[in-house]
């Protein structure tokens, strides 16, 4: 959709342009507009060519190969505002002009400004030429960018993936368009994060990376533990573990990274030195001798840090001062003058931060030289420019100062640039150029940076001048030089009622974007000229190519989808120049369009230009407007560009356009109905005609063929059934073909349904035989897999069991066939029919079955009904409330079943104490259930042994007894004359079943 056919929803989504916002001065419509777009979840917004961006904390798919395609190649406003149509329009101003361009990506931490940086790249890598030694330019462009966030971004409370440095790229092309190198620039790195972190903050993200995703051995080598709690610079914001980031998976995407971007195994091995250095660093302790001179308590970290740096420590001082080590790093020199444990403190900090901020550079520049285009021909550039956005905390630093200065620069860099490219394409339309009103920072850029009179300067001075120079003598000369400054004030400056609001260490500035108060405690004493001439080198480069902006706003602080926080929003919109950015813009003219795509649009609204203008498009647009009664003071016309001035007037014609849309399609439709009508009887009778003479004869030519085919079929047919038998030949391949087709048929709609039908699978032909057998096994295996699929876990162990019964007595016992079919294996353990004493006394042990038997005794075989129970230790033979035998699994040697359909088992137990009970005789209803639940229990599947004719057993120590078996027609037990048991089994008894699952 169109940015001018949008128009028409913009009641429901906004407009996607704040440049046609008709109340353009009000910041409570721009509010409004930006709202209801993030509602529809439309996060982009432009303001002429700059893109407002708020981060939506959730996935919109919007990014996918296939929207870097729809928007390849298209002109800006032709789609809906996105960083694709950004990225595209710059890069084809690029090859077309062949000119230099940057993009400048700001906002606070959080609004999504590493993102739009990622996403610019990509698209890169996808819309540029391709070629071999190009893909190995592009994938380390990508994959610069895991490792400079490794090293240069940390999880803050406002963003998990906060970049902690402000990142220019410079992305070289050829002159085909093709990606052929870059160098990156960093700047303002916030070293103070190595050695403090605020409490649910982290130190940069590669320290994790190391201690949790490093190799065993590697750490080894570096005296490192597995485990952050033990290093103090990794814990003082209490949240080194976050749920959101994967250290170990990040610490191999940053491997494969170095290792692509062509850094050596012995530059990695030494990266990986220095950062256990620091790491080791913080660990140092120091306390205080009596003579107030620190004392080193950590000799462990120091061997370490010799060792992985190659350092020597063996330097001692003399005059009896009691620090006997000193750490000498850096070009081995030899610093004598002893330390109070403070400033011993400080220093280690201080060295902490100069390794890690000298080894930051270090990488960047090891990335740079992969990156270096080897090629000397000229090359065209777009810049990509990611950094810190306005900030303002509770206590803000020289780190806070510094970034505010550089948002300060690029604020009056931004306005400059704005202001000098409207005023170049007014005066190259020919148009006369209205001086614009707006708010000018230079007076705060020049009480930061003037030579001799600024902030910076002033800060050297006293650094420089003889004598102690401390945080208060800065602050009086600042008082002293300043005084009176509209845009400066401290609590000795201020009136009354503002004094209240400011410490006596403390300066106030007042930026473009609001008021700042900031401390000079400790903090303002660092290489603040080193950063202005940082800052002034960027902006030169800046200067020299063009600009493009993407204003990156955040929703909410706490990084919820579908949230708008109005207070917070507002806030950003002002501190990122947003209104100001939109009254430049709107100063003068709102809309501007070429005249060729304006009249392609329009023209349909004036008779004079439709269908087809035969003059010049800007002849044409005049004649368009003058139609449409346009007042002289409502638009100007330029050299290639029609300029309308209110958004009101574009909106009034376009919903005129939308109107004489649905008019040109019903004349449309009306005109081409009337054709259909005219001559339609005629043409009717006429086609019938022809229609009727053509069926007749093609129906008579069809009944010819047809015939023939059926006797040259059927003749084919019956020799076909004559050789059937016959090897496969042309005289029976299309018979053999149809019985094949024909049996194939037949057993689809015949085929059994399940796996125990095992008689209705058709009999086929004698060519089918082979392919029958083989379907015939498919289709059991695909039945059996359907059945197994359906049944439940509780079922599976069932067939499990009845498996191991199938194993134990299939074809050894002889009512086996019959009752199988009729136990249910159910995993019910029985514990309601237990007695509630006899319950509490084994439930402990976990009862897994319970069954009622008959017992005989030893003497005499009388029958006593008791009950048998499995726990998961033993077995127990209970009379109601009362436990008679327990027989520890360990103890029980077997268990004896005859080979008849009787339902008899002897349990035989060791008996190698004289106290113990002998074995056990009963009698089971449910023997199969009985004896195969034992067999699982005790995880012996060979304990039950099938045996003939009679069974042998202990009726105490030293006494044994027998058990006969034999079949008859009616089933009987009773003692025999000589002492035995006889136990009559009929033939083909079923032992019972139950189900209480």
């Amino acid at each position: 959709m169109s940015m001018e056919g949008s128009l028409t929803a913009r009641d429901r989504v906004g407009i996607q342009d704040f440049v046609l916002l008709d109340a353009y001065t009000s910041e409570t419509a721009f509010m409004d507009n930006l709202r209801k777009r993030f509602n529809e979840n439309l996060i982009y917004t432009y303001i002429g060519t700059l893109l407002v961006s708020v981060n939506p904390y959730k996935e919109l798919g919007i990014y996918t190969k296939k929207q870097m395609d729809i928007y390849m190649g298209v002109n800006f406003f032709e789609l809906p505002p996105h960083i694709f149509a950004l990225a595209d329009n710059v890069y084809r101003t690029m090859i077309s002009e062949t000119s230099n361009h940057f993009i400048l990506i700001s906002g606070e931490s959080g609004a999504g400004k590493t993102e739009a940086s990622k996403k610019v790249l990509q698209f890169y890598a996808v819309c540029c030429p391709s070629t071999r030694l190009l893909d190995n330019v592009r994938d380390r462009l990508l994959l610069s960018n895991p490792v400079l966030e490794a090293f240069g971004n940390a999880k803050t409370l406002k963003n998990d993936n906060s970049s902690r440095f402000g990142k220019y790229m410079d992305i070289q092309f050829d002159h085909q368009g093709a990606a052929v190198g870059g160098h990156v620039l960093s700047y303002l790195l916030e070293k103070s994060r190595v050695v403090h972190q605020n409490h649910g903050e982290r130190n940069f993200h590669i320290f994790y990376q190391l201690v949790e995703g490093g190799e065993d051995e590697l750490l080894r080598w570096l005296g490192l533990e597995r485990n952050c709690q033990n290093y103090r610079f990794l814990i003082q914001g209490e949240c080194a573990k976050v749920s959101s980031i994967n250290d170990k998976s990040d610490w191999k995407t940053v491997q494969k990274a170095l290792i692509i971007i062509e850094f050596s195994e012995k530059d990695i091995e030494d990266l990986f030195a220095i950062l256990a250095s620091v790491l080791h660093l913080g660990n140092v302790h120091f306390g205080a001798s009596a003579l107030g001179y620190a004392t080193l308590n950590s000799s462990a970290e120091v061997h370490w840090l010799s060792k992985v740096l190659s350092t020597d420590t063996s330097i001692k001082f003399s005059n009896n001062y009691a620090l006997e080590v000193y750490i000498v790093i850096i070009y081995h020199f030899q610093v004598l003058s002893p330390f109070t444990a403070e400033h011993a403190k400080y220093a280690r900090d201080a060295l902490a931060k100069a390794i890690y901020g000298r080894t930051f550079s270090w990488l960047v520049n090891k990335i740079n030289e992969s990156l270096a285009n080897k090629d000397s021909t000229r090359k065209t550039v777009i810049g990509l420019l990611d950094i810190y956005g306005f900030e303002v905390f509770d206590m803000n630093s020289f780190e806070q100062f510094c970034i505010n200065f550089c948002n300060e620069k690029l604020q009056q860099l931004f306005i400059q640039l704005t202001l000098k490219s409207e005023q170049e394409e007014y005066e190259m339309e020919g148009i006369e150029w209205e001086p614009v009103p707006y708010f000018n920072n230079k007076i705060i850029c020049d009480l930061v940076e003037e030579k001799h009179r600024g902030i910076i300067s002033i800060l050297d001075e006293e650094c420089l001048r003889p004598g102690e120079a401390t945080d208060f003598t800065f602050l009086e000369k600042l008082e002293e030089k300043m005084c009176g400054h509209p845009h400066f004030v401290t609590h000795k400056l201020a009136d009354q009622k503002t004094r209240k609001t400011l410490e006596r260490g403390e300066f106030r500035l007042l930026h473009y974007a609001g008021e700042v108060t900031y401390s000079v405690a400790g903090k303002l004493f660092n290489v603040a000229t080193q950063f202005k001439s940082s800052l002034a080198g960027l902006t030169e480069i800046l200067m020299t190519k063009e600009p493009w902006y993407v204003r990156c706003l955040k929703p909410n602080h706490c990084k919820q989808p579908d949230r708008f926080d109005d207070v917070m929003v507002r806030h950003q919109v002002k501190y990122l120049g947003l209104m100001e950015h939109l009254r430049v813009r709107r100063a003068g003219f709102a809309y501007r369009r070429r005249y060729e795509v304006f009249l392609k649009r329009y023209k349909a609204l004036c008779p004079d230009t439709w269908p087809h203008w035969k003059g010049t498009p800007a002849e044409g647009v005049q004649r368009l407007i003058k139609h449409l009664g346009y007042k002289p003071d409502e638009y100007k016309m330029g050299r290639t560009k029609i300029f309308i001035r209110h958004p009101r007037t574009l909106f009034a014609i376009e919903d005129a356009f939308e109107i004489c849309k649905h008019e040109l399609a019903t004349r449309i439709q009306a005109k081409y109905k009337g054709y259909r009508v005219k001559g339609q009887y005629q043409r009717q009778r006429e086609a019938a005609t022809k229609i009727e003479t053509c069926w007749r004869g093609l129906q008579a030519r069809k009944e010819r063929e047809r015939r023939a085919w059926a006797v040259k079929v059927i003749k084919k047919f019956i020799k076909g059934f004559m050789n059937r038998n016959q090897p496969v030949s042309m005289d029976n391949s299309e018979y053999l073909a149809f019985v094949r087709q024909s049996y194939l048929t037949r057993l689809k709609d015949n085929l059994p349904k399940s796996v125990l039908d095992k008689t209705t699978w058709l009999t086929p032909p004698p060519i089918m035989q082979e392919a029958s057998v083989f379907l015939r096994k498919l289709h059991t295996r695909l039945l059996l897999r359907k059945y197994v699929r359906g049944i439940s876990s509780q079922q599976k162990v069932q067939l499990q069991i009845k498996a191991l019964t199938s194993d134990i007595f299939r074809g050894r016992k002889e009512n086996y066939p019959q009752s199988i079919s009729l136990c249910s294996f159910s995993v019910y353990s029985g514990e309601k029919d237990i007695n509630i004493k006899v319950l509490q006394q084994i439930c402990p042990e976990g009862i897994k079955y319970s069954v009622p038997v008959i017992k005989y005794d030893r003497n005499g075989f009388r029958p006593r009904f008791r009950q048998l129970i499995f726990t998961q230790a033993a077995a127990y033979l209970v009379e109601e409330a009362k436990i008679k035998q327990r027989v520890n699994y360990s103890s029980l040697k077997g268990v004896s079943v005859s080979n008849l359909s009787d339902n008899f088992l002897i349990l035989h137990v060791s008996c190698d104490d004289t106290k113990q009970k002998g074995d056990l005789v009963l009698q089971c209803s449910y023997l199969f259930e009985a004896l195969t639940k034992i067999c699982v229990v005790t995880k012996n599947h060979s304990l039950i042994k099938v045996v003939q004719g009679s069974v042998r057993f202990d009726i105490q120590p030293g006494k044994e007894g027998f058990v006969d078996f034999k079949s008859s027609s009616e089933a009987m037990v009773y003692r025999t004359k000589n002492g035995h048991l006889m136990v009559v089994g009929p033939h083909n008894a079923i032992v019972n079943s139950r189900d209480k699952s």
